[in-house]
C-alpha cells in the first residue's frame, strides 16, 4: 500500500508527491519515471525493457516500506544503470541475470555521467540493490558485492583543487559586500523579500527550506541570567533534529528583526486572504472594492481585468484558458458566469490548502512566507484572490541560479555585479558553508557549531569546513604563548622574550599542511621530512581540539599502536634480535598518542584550543599507556 492502493502500478510515471514530504517545494511535483537510462533527460523518454521495470517498481515500492527516503530520484537512477548494463552485457533486461561483472558495468556508467560525491551515493544504491538480490536469491550467480566508488572527502587543503571547491562552497566578496546594499536599497516586493530572506540566512547556518517554513510569530525573546535580553527564532530543523530555538548572535540581531518585520509586512495581505478562505471555503476572496461582483450573474471583459488585475482586455481570453473558463457569449456580449470563475478560484487553491506544511501543521495563514499569486513576478499583476507560498527555488533565481540562461536576480536589477563584470551567483547553501568556516576559524566549539546549523550529527561539520592552511597557521599563532588556548612547550613562553610574541610565532611556525590528525608546520624551504608519516614522533605537529574526525584517527592509532607494543614487547622475551627497537619506537608513540589523545578528550580543555607536543625526548612514559596495554593484555589472555 506504499504511495497509496490507489497508485496505477502499470503506469510508467508515478506522482508521488502526496506521500515524500519536501519542504519549500511550492506546487512542484514529484514524479517517478521507469525511463531508460540513455533517454533519462529527453523530453519524450523510451520505457524501461520488461522484465526490469517490473522488478523496479516493485523494488521501488517495496524498499520505500522498508527503507524510506526522501531522494528517490538517486535509487531509481541506480535501477535505471543496472538496466543499462544487463542489456549492454547479457543482451536481456533480466534482474535475475545480474552479476558482479554487470554491477560494476553500472557503477562505470554512473561514474561516468555524475560528480564524484553523487556518483558515490547513487553507487551505495546500488549496492542496497545488491545485497537485496543477493539476500532474496534472485541472482543466478550468488555474489557479495561492494561499489568501488570511495566517498570523497575534501582533507586537502592546498593545491588548484581546494581553491576551485572553496571557491564553489563560498559565496565571493562582491556577493558579500551587495547583500547589505541591496537590503536597504530594496523597494519592490520580490526584492524585500528576497533580499531579506539572504540577510537571515546570513545571520545563522540556515537550510532556506527551514526559512521558508518559518511562522509568522516566529520571534522569540528571553532573559538570561545577567539580566539582558536574547533574541531567536522559533526553528524546526530540516534533517532529524529536535525543534528549537536559533538564537541570533547580538551583532546581528537588529538586521534579522528588521528583516522579519519587512517580511511579515510584505505578506500580511497573502495571510488575510488565507484567513478568509478558512472562514469561507466555498466563497471567493475579493477585494472590498470588488465586493459588488457577488451581486453580478455575469461579468465582462473590463470586470474580469479588474478582477484578475490583468494588463488589459487582451488578456482575458489567455486567462480563461489558463483557468478553464468558458465564456457564454463571444463578440460584442463576451460575458462568463461569476459562478464558474469562483469556482475556477477555488480549485486553484495551493494543493493541501489549508496547510502549507502538514508535517509541521503550519498553515496558509500563519506562514511567514506566504504570497499573493504574481505577487513577486515582475512583470505580471498580483492575482488579490489566489495564494501560494515561496520556494526553494524561487529563492536560488532571485540570487542569480539562472543569470547564465538569461534571468535576473535581486543583484542585477539593482546594478550590482562582480569586479570583471560578470553577474553576481550565490546559492542559498553557500551561506550556510561560509557561516560554518567562519565559526571553525573562530574556534566554536563542534558541538556548538552543530547545534547552531541543525545537525543531528557531529561528523556532518566537517563538510562545511573550508578553512585554508593559513587560516589554521593563523588560529595557532594566536594561540602560541597562551596558556588558555595552547597547550604543550609553546604555552609556556618567557615574558622577557628578545622579540615580541607575534614575531616568535611566525618564525616558529612559517608554514602549515594539512595531516591526518593534526597539521605539519615544519618549514620545508629548510629541510625535507625527517619522519616520512610518522608525524607523531615529529615536534612539528600541532592539532586542534574538537575535529571529532581526528580525535577517532588519533584513538585508533593509540590502540593499534599499543597492539603493536605488545607484540614487541613479547618478540623481547623471546629474545628476537632487533626488537628492542621496535619495543622503544612503539612505546616513544604509544606515550605521544596516549598524552595527545588525553587532551582532546578533555572536557576541561575548550574546543579550538591548539596542542603541540612539543619534541619526544622531553616526554616521560605515560600512564595511561601502560593502562591501557595492561587492558589488552589482559584481553587477550
Amino acid at each position: 500500500a506504499v504511495f497509496s492502493t490507489a497508485l496505477d502500478f502499470e503506469s510508467d510515471a508515478w506522482d508521488v508527491s502526496e506521500y515524500v514530504h519536501l519542504r519549500a517545494k511550492g506546487n512542484n511535483r514529484l514524479r517517478l519515471l521507469f525511463c531508460s537510462w540513455s533517454s533519462a533527460n529527453q523530453l519524450e523518454p523510451t520505457s524501461m525493457a520488461e522484465p526490469f521495470k517490473d522488478f523496479a517498481k516493485a523494488y521501488i515500492r517495496y524498499m520505500q516500506g522498508l527503507r524510506p527516503t526522501k531522494i528517490l530520484a538517486q535509487r531509481l537512477v541506480a535501477l535505471r544503470a543496472l538496466e543499462a548494463a544487463l542489456v549492454e552485457i547479457a543482451g536481456v533486461a533480466d534482474a535475475m541475470l545480474t552479476t558482479g561483472f554487470i554491477l560494476n558495468r553500472a557503477t562505470q556508467m554512473i561514474a561516468a555521467r555524475y560528480a564524484k560525491s553523487t556518483a558515490y551515493r547513487i553507487s551505495r544504491h546500488l549496492e542496497v540493490i545488491a545485497d537485496f538480490m543477493f539476500k532474496n536469491h534472485m541472482m543466478k550467480v550468488a555474489c557479495r558485492w561492494r561499489t568501488f566508488l570511495v566517498r570523497t572527502h575534501d582533507q586537502n587543503k592546498v593545491g588548484a583543487e581546494f581553491e576551485r571547491r572553496r571557491r564553489l562552497k563560498l559565496p565571493s566578496q562582491a556577493a558579500l559586500d551587495a547583500l547589505p546594499m541591496v537590503f536597504r536599497a530594496a523597494l519592490a516586493p520580490a526584492e524585500i523579500i528576497f533580499g531579506s530572506v539572504a540577510a537571515l540566512l546570513v545571520s545563522a547556518p540556515d537550510r532556506v527550506s527551514e526559512v521558508l517554513t518559518l511562522d509568522a510569530n516566529c520571534e522569540v525573546y528571553e532573559k538570561g541570567l545577567n539580566g539582558e535580553i536574547a533574541y531567536g527564532l522559533r526553528w524546526f530543523p530540516a534533517k532529524g533534529a529536535e525543534p528549537m530555538v536559533k538564537w541570533i548572535v547580538p551583532s546581528m540581531v537588529p538586521v534579522v528583526k528588521e528583516a522579519v518585520a519587512k517580511i511579515r509586512n510584505a505578506t500580511t495581505a497573502a495571510r488575510e486572504v488565507a484567513r478568509w478562505y478558512e472562514l469561507n471555503p466555498t466563497r471567493v476572496y475579493l477585494p472590498a472594492e470588488l465586493e459588488h461582483f457577488r451581486s453580478d450573474t455575469f461579468l465582462t471583459k473590463s470586470e474580469m481585468v479588474q478582477l484578475f488585475n490583468l494588463a488589459s482586455e487582451d488578456c482575458v481570453e489567455m486567462t480563461c484558458k489558463t483557468f478553464d473558463i468558458v465564456p457564454l457569449w463571444r463578440g460584442r456580449n463576451w460575458r462568463v458566469r461569476f459562478d464558474d470563475v469562483e469556482k475556477s478560484l477555488l480549485r486553484h487553491l495551493p494543493e493541501g490548502f489549508p496547510y502549507l506544511d502538514m508535517e509541521l501543521g503550519l498553515r496558509y495563514s500563519e506562514a511567514l512566507f506566504v504570497v499573493r499569486r504574481n505577487e513577486l513576478h515582475p512583470r505580471r499583476g498580483t492575482n488579490p484572490s489566489l495564494i501560494g507560498s515561496i520556494t526553494t527555488n524561487q529563492v536560488n533565481s532571485a540570487l542569480g541560479g539562472k543569470v547564465n540562461c538569461g534571468g535576473s536576480s535581486i543583484f542585477s536589477r539593482l546594478g550590482f555585479s562582480e569586479k570583471d563584470g560578470t553577474p553576481i551567483r550565490v546559492s542559498s547553501n553557500q551561506f550556510r558553508h561560509y557561516l560554518n568556516t567562519l565559526a571553525q576559524m573562530g574556534g566554536m566549539g563542534q558541538l556548538d557549531i552543530a547545534k547552531w546549523s541543525g545537525r543531528k550529527d557531529v561528523r556532518q561539520n566537517r563538510v562545511y569546513d573550508h578553512m585554508t592552511t593559513t587560516q589554521l597557521l593563523e588560529r595557532a599563532r594566536r594561540a602560541v604563548g597562551n596558556e588558555s588556548d595552547m597547550f604543550g612547550p609553546l604555552a609556556a613562553l618567557p615574558e622577557n622574550l628578545p622579540v615580541s610574541r607575534e614575531e616568535f610565532s611566525r618564525l616558529r611556525m612559517p608554514t602549515a599542511h594539512v595531516t591526518e590528525i593534526g597539521f605539519c608546520i615544519h618549514d620545508y624551504t629548510m629541510s625535507p621530512c625527517q619522519l616520512h608519516r610518522d608525524c607523531i614522533r615529529c615536534d612539528d605537529l600541532v592539532c586542534v581540539k574538537g575535529d571529532e574526525s581526528k580525535t577517532d584517527r588519533v584513538q585508533k592509532a593509540l590502540e593499534n599502536t599499543v597492539d603493536l607494543l605488545r607484540k614487541a614487547e613479547d618478540a623481547v622475551k623471546a629474545g628476537y634480535v632487533g626488537s628492542n627497537r621496535w619495543y622503544d619506537h612503539h612505546k616513544e608513540a604509544a606515550d605521544r598518542l596516549a598524552q595527545l589523545h588525553a587532551v582532546l578528550i578533555d572536557p576541561t580543555v575548550p574546543d579550538g584550543a591548539v596542542v603541540h607536543l612539543g619534541a619526544p625526548k622531553t616526554l616521560l612514559h605515560n600512564d595511561a599507556t601502560l593502562h591501557l596495554l595492561g587492558k589488552r593484555r589482559g584481553a587477550s589472555e
